[in-house]
């Protein structure tokens, strides 16, 4: 299949763009196989570079001999194209329209291509299994690494790699496997240095309507415990009545009686399906300019939006809760363990560790809790939340668990080595993008298709100094506590910045940091002004002392 299949008028000239906050500009517009940009004819500049990936909804409407296109995009940003010509105008709609939903992923921009910068670190080896064991759970000797899923043949889902308990061979994994939905078996998730306690991340048992049971799986869960340690908690993401229904149809829950060490808690966090129509919801009331006050606060909790951040920080909260005030390791699964699970126990990482609160840090989060995982982003980030035609499949799990970094970012402004353009940044990269990292839904895929081989990772670019510049926040001053969040109405908000990054100028913000930066940096003078004047005091003080010390003839 060749590109120029779908382009039927590869370019037009005299056409008008006109964006949010910045001024219309004409050009001639100009259709590649993975690109729709614009040139301006008065400086000969680029005004617009955009991929077609990105592109969510194309909306036409004919004026007269006039044709106007608006290109809604995964980001929530959107651009008009004014066309001097229907007949191009239909062509160009026509075009994106194919060329954004082309499903071959060689075909993909990413594959196409070159960095235009030099790697000083290659992204796809900077977080391996095998590098984040060693520097994770180093201080103990209780856990180790199995290539028990090498060539995936256990779990398709999972790495090659997993951490387990030394304990447990490779032949007990195996039958654990069986016995989780998807092969997804108990593997760790995150190692609490302080206590030795653990949070573990698998899918649902296969217990079904007869309670089946599996004394390797209780050998294995079992055993994250621990000799002489405490009993610990199975929190389960559904409601109690969803996992009886999921226990009808053969999955289920961890029966007490076989599971008498750990006890069970239900903290429910909507599906993705629920979700992928808040969004929508939430997209339609952020862009409504007209409505009133109390008119957008309806529809703002009809969409249900932050109900799913505010159960997910709860969800988070009462999994750190028992690692750090408890001292008792969790189990997090809900049915399949690759959305909500992830969720929770990404997050949670966040609250405990301030690790994961630095920017390589939460790299380090994303690339092991997400892409390791096996988060399919291929098809929950197929769509965002304009497309017409949907997919049963798309979600924005990953969105909201950013959302609720945010909110954790907004709460503990001074905690976090990052700003607000990097979780920007790495939205954005899932939905479109010209690395290959969040290309696929899992690393068997991702090694199928040779991604590592063939494509650029996006932590080799963000990784740079020159660009990590851009992403540091100029408040973070290292905590190395626990944060603790409020779940309360008042303290959980809109992202405004990315929900109505088209509504909103976006220099306001930027005055408001520039400003914020400039007061950090004159504090940190005056601090240093300080320091220097003690100094000279204590000089001075000791001068005199050893003057009076000293007899005088």
């Amino acid at each position: 299949m060749e590109f120029v299949e779908f382009i039927k008028t590869p370019k037009v000239d005299n056409v008008v763009m006109r964006r949010p906050f910045k001024p219309s500009v004409e050009g001639t517009l100009c259709i590649t196989g993975h690109h729709l940009f614009l040139s301006s004819r008065q400086d000969h500049k680029e005004e617009l570079w955009l991929l077609h990936k990105n592109v969510d909804c194309v909306e036409k409407r004919l004026q007269g001999s006039v044709g106007v296109l608006t290109l809604r995009c995964k980001d929530f940003t959107f651009l008009s194209l004014d066309i001097p010509s229907v007949e191009d105008c239909l062509n160009v709609a026509s075009s994106i329209e194919q060329l954004s939903n082309i499903e071959n992923i060689n075909l993909s921009y990413p594959f196409f291509h070159r960095a235009g910068f030099e790697i000083i670190e290659d992204g796809w080896q900077a977080f391996t299994p095998e590098s984040e064991f060693t520097r994770i759970i180093s201080s103990t000797d209780e856990w180790r690494i199995s290539h028990v899923n090498k060539d995936f043949e256990v779990c398709p889902s999972y790495p090659q790699a997993v951490v387990v308990p030394k304990s447990i061979d490779n032949e007990t994994l195996k039958k654990v496997a069986n016995f989780r939905h998807m092969g997804r078996f108990p593997v760790l998730s995150y190692y609490h240095k302080d206590n030795k306690t653990v949070i573990l991340r698998s899918s649902q048992p296969l217990t079904g309507p007869n309670s089946r049971r599996c004394r390797d799986d209780e050998k294995l869960v079992n055993a994250t415990l621990g000799i002489g340690k405490r009993g610990g908690y199975i929190i389960d993401t559904r409601a109690p009545s969803l996992a009886k229904v999921a226990q009808n149809k053969g999955g289920g829950v961890e029966p007490e009686a076989h599971y008498s060490q750990w006890r069970r808690l239900h903290q429910p966090i909507e599906r993705f399906s629920v979700q992928q129509e808040s969004l929508i919801k939430l997209l339609e009331a952020c862009s409504d300019t007209n409505s009133g006050m109390d008119k957008w606060l309806s529809k703002l909790e009809s969409c249900g939006w932050l109900n799913h951040v505010k159960d997910i920080l709860t969800c988070a909260c009462v999994v750190s809760q028992c690692i750090d005030k408890e001292s008792a390791s969790v189990l997090v699964h809900g049915s399949e363990g690759t959305d909500t699970t992830l969720q929770v126990t990404s997050l949670a990482q966040v609250i405990l560790d301030p690790d994961c609160r630095t920017i390589r840090g939460f790299e380090a989060l994303v690339e092991r809790e997400w892409l390791q995982a096996g988060h399919m982003f291929s098809d929950r980030c197929a769509k965002s939340a304009f497309a017409v035609s949907r997919r049963r499949t798309e979600a924005p799990v990953y969105l909201l668990f950013l959302d609720c970094v945010w909110q954790l970012w907004q709460q503990f402004p001074c905690s976090f080595e990052f700003n607000e353009q990097f979780l920007t940044t790495l939205f954005h990269h899932s939905y479109s993008s010209q690395f290959g990292t969040f290309l696929c839904n899992s690393e068997a895929e991702r090694k199928k298709h040779k991604l590592p081989e063939k494509t650029v990772s996006l932590w080799s670019f963000v990784n740079r100094p020159e660009v990590m510049s851009e992403y540091i926040n100029s408040l973070y001053e290292p905590n190395l506590s626990v944060i603790w969040p409020s779940v309360a109405p008042q303290s959980i908000g809109v992202w405004t910045g990315l929900y109505q990054c088209c509504l909103i100028d976006p220099k306001h913000n930027l005055a408001k940091w520039a400003e914020i930066t400039r007061i950090k940096e004159h504090e940190k003078e005056m601090k240093s002004k300080v320091v220097r004047l003690r100094r000279t005091l204590a000089a001075l003080q000791r001068e005199a002392t050893n003057s009076a010390l000293i007899p005088q003839n």
